[in-house]
């Protein structure tokens, strides 16, 4: 019984130093995890200026091109987009996407259905 609580007491000292351990290496992980997360959302803001520099980058050669095109009239609109010849609003552009897509989506539902349907109906017509 005496050894029995000697190696009980000897694991717990183990596990103890081992839980400790662990406890130093979930806070140096957390740090580096805090350190790589404040570097990634620089990150992040570096693409987006980068893409921001671009397109005043284009804006300004398109107005060196094309010097009777004035790039500051309000036609000009980075929310607008150009579908089928015509200048649409990006949302605008979205919504019509999005509502073809279901459409699309319904008709394949409903096919499935009266295809299921009509096969079920078979099924059923065989037994009786």
């Amino acid at each position: 019984m005496g050894t029995w609580k000697v190696r009980c007491l000897d694991s717990e000292g183990k596990l103890n130093k081992r839980i400790a351990d662990l406890e130093a290496d979930y806070d140096d992980l957390k740090e580096k995890y805090e350190g790589a997360k404040v570097e990634l959302d620089d990150l992040k803001g570096c693409i987006i200026q980068e893409h921001i520099n671009g397109f005043q980058t284009g804006l300004r050669q398109a107005t060196f091109f094309y010097k009777d095109v004035d790039a500051t009239d309000s036609k000009f609109d980075v929310n607008k987009d150009v579908v089928d010849g015509q200048i649409v609003n990006e949302a605008e552009s979205s919504l019509e996407e999005e509502a073809e897509k279901e459409t699309v989506e319904e008709e394949k539902e409903a096919a499935i259905a009266v295809e299921g349907g009509d096969d079920q109906a078979e099924y059923d017509f065989y037994f009786l």
